[in-house]
């Protein structure tokens, strides 16, 4: 069984797929049973259910890796 990724609000998470403006990587905005996220290429935001953003994901950048 996989693990349950822990996302928290700041992280950055670099996505299997581009996002139509070319970039890979989403800013957490807010997190719950849906996850709003910000597009770093463009600034778009998205709201998406968590099962979809947790299938989706290919690497989670932390908030502290960022500003440290």
């Amino acid at each position: 069984m996989a693990s349950i990724p822990v996302i928290n609000v700041g992280d950055i998470l670099e996505m299997k797929k581009n996002h139509p403006c070319g970039e890979k990587r989403f800013k957490v905005l807010r997190v719950g049973s849906d996850i709003k996220l910000s597009c770093e290429g463009c600034a778009r935001t998205v709201t998406l259910e968590r099962i979809k953003v947790e299938k989706m994901i290919k690497k989670i950048i932390s908030s502290e890796e960022n500003n440290g």
